[in-house]
Order: C-alpha cells, then sequence, then structure tokens
C-alpha cells in the first residue's frame, strides 16, 4: 500500500478548505506556486485531478470532495491528539514563583525531597514576591504571604502561619536589650521588628539600625555577627538546627499567613495538587 507525500496532503486540505491557492498560502506561510506544487504533486502521485481550475479560480471536482472528507478528519483527529500529548506534557511542568529568601533558605534545599517523592513533575522556580499577575508571569502557583490583597478569583490554600523572632551568631544571642546592639531591618518588611516586639511585650533600644534591602542580606549579616535580625522561622530553620544561628526568643505569630495561590482550583491539575500535598506534610514536619 503506498501513501501520498504527507505534505502535500497537508498543503491539499487546505486549498481545499479555502479553494483558494492564495489563501492557502497565506495560512501555510509559503508562496502561491508552493502550494499549486504540492498539489500538483498529489495528483500526479494518484493520477487524477482533484480540483476544476477556471482561470485563477479552482473548485473541488468528485475526486477531490472525496479525498477531502478524509484529509478533513484526519488532520482534525491529528490536532485533537496532538493537543492532548502536549497539554499531557505541559501539567508535568510547574512554575512556581516563591518569595526569594523563602525560596533561597528553606524550598530549594528541600526540593531534593520533592522530586523523589513527585519524579514526573519539573517545576520551575521563579524568585519573586507581593502581588502577581498569573496571565502575565506564565506561573502557575505561587507561594505568598497574605501582606496584599489578591483578586477574588484566585484560589488561596492555606499553608501556614507566619512566626518570627530575633536570630543572631551565638556571641550576640543575648543582646537584645543592650543599648549598643545593631538591630538588622529589611526594607521589605520595616515593620517586623516592631511587630513583633509589641507581640512579645517587649521595649526595643534601637540606637544602631543597619537596614538591607533582603531579608536575605539580613540574616547573613547576622550570621556574620554583624547584629540581630529578625527573621520568618521558615527562612531560619536549617541555620538554627545547625547552629549557625541562635533565636533565643522563639518565635511568634505576627497576624499574618503564607498561602498557595492558583489561578485555577488546585485540585482540577495533578500536578497542583500534588505539589501542595508535598509543601503541607513538610510544614508539619519542621513544625
Amino acid at each position: 500500500m503506498k501513501l501520498p507525500p504527507l505534505n502535500a496532503l497537508r498543503f491539499f486540505d487546505v486549498a481545499a478548505r479555502t479553494e483558494s491557492f492564495v489563501e492557502a498560502a497565506a495560512e501555510l506561510h509559503v508562496t502561491h506556486s508552493a502550494v499549486s506544487r504540492q498539489v500538483r504533486l498529489l495528483e500526479d502521485d494518484l493520477g487524477v485531478s482533484l480540483f476544476d481550475r477556471r482561470g485563477r479560480s479552482i473548485y473541488l471536482n468528485k475526486a477531490g470532495r472525496e479525498l477531502r472528507q478524509v484529509t478533513s478528519r484526519m488532520f482534525d483527529e491529528l490536532a485533537q491528539v496532538s493537543d492532548r500529548i502536549r497539554n499531557s506534557a505541559m501539567e508535568n511542568v510547574l512554575t512556581l514563583s516563591c518569595e526569594p529568601t523563602i525560596a533561597m533558605r528553606w524550598l530549594i534545599p528541600k526540593l531534593g525531597s520533592f522530586q523523589s517523592a513527585c519524579p514526573d513533575i519539573t517545576l520551575h522556580l521563579v524568585a519573586a514576591g507581593g502581588a502577581i499577575d498569573f496571565r502575565r508571569t506564565k506561573v502557575d502557583i505561587a507561594l505568598r504571604r497574605n501582606d496584599f490583597k489578591w483578586d477574588d478569583s484566585v484560589e488561596a490554600l492555606f499553608i501556614c502561619k507566619e512566626r518570627t523572632g530575633p536570630v543572631a551568631a551565638g556571641a550576640h544571642a543575648s543582646s537584645i536589650d543592650n543599648e549598643d546592639t545593631v538591630f538588622l531591618h529589611t526594607s521589605s518588611r520595616l515593620n517586623a521588628w516592631p511587630t513583633w516586639a509589641s507581640t512579645a511585650g517587649r521595649s526595643i533600644k534601637s540606637k544602631r539600625n543597619v537596614t538591607y534591602e533582603h531579608f536575605y542580606l539580613s540574616i547573613q549579616a547576622a550570621t556574620a555577627g554583624l547584629g540581630v535580625a529578625i527573621a520568618s522561622f521558615l527562612m531560619v530553620q536549617e541555620d538554627v538546627a545547625a547552629g549557625q544561628l541562635v533565636a533565643p526568643h522563639g518565635f511568634l505569630e505576627d497576624g499574618s499567613a503564607y498561602y498557595l495561590l492558583s489561578p485555577e482550583p488546585i485540585s482540577g491539575c495533578d500536578s497542583r495538587q500534588r505539589f501542595a500535598n508535598w509543601l503541607l506534610r513538610e510544614i508539619r514536619n519542621n513544625e
């Protein structure tokens, strides 16, 4: 059984649907002569004419209409199968937007566990915080603290409450009440120290203050012995466990919380749901 050339069939199918070599050429992004040449190739292969040609106009003849019924169905089915395969492959690629310091200091060190639990899901990580436009960024899900209002159409899955506390290198652990203490602040959350002090019922004597742009930098400065930083428990869990930092006053809830945001129902996508389940397990295991 000899099959006609597939490319010639494709050119024929578009020309038959439009009944115009010019329109077919525009749709296929080729020249008019290229379409005419492929159709001629197909007609030579079949040994029959498929169009009645009248000047610049073309009309399907009986053989052309018979073939068109088959090619139309064939290419429609190919398109549907291709879309299903493409969408199935995309379901296993998950793009996550996460606040930078949480990503660097908590999430990334644990991604080996996620890869072991879900080896078929490829996670693309984008470091970003605050409000997010899912359509513009093409992000699937986002881990965010509820310090901004998101659209009502966004699904928000509660992950955990935020807890913050002072952290420092061992030699500076008890220096919070010392007037010479250097307090390390972060410009992205300038109220972190006042909020913690109010919750803890403490009075902070802050004569010496240094502000860093990101939490990551202030935590690094604290690790280097440059002062006392305020940090989320998620950001410093590993450092405290390893003894690189101490948290002498523990961590207190500050009234905010972390949520996993999604523009579509999390339960409606296997990769989203599995990541959410893994994230919740990790949070519970580390509280």
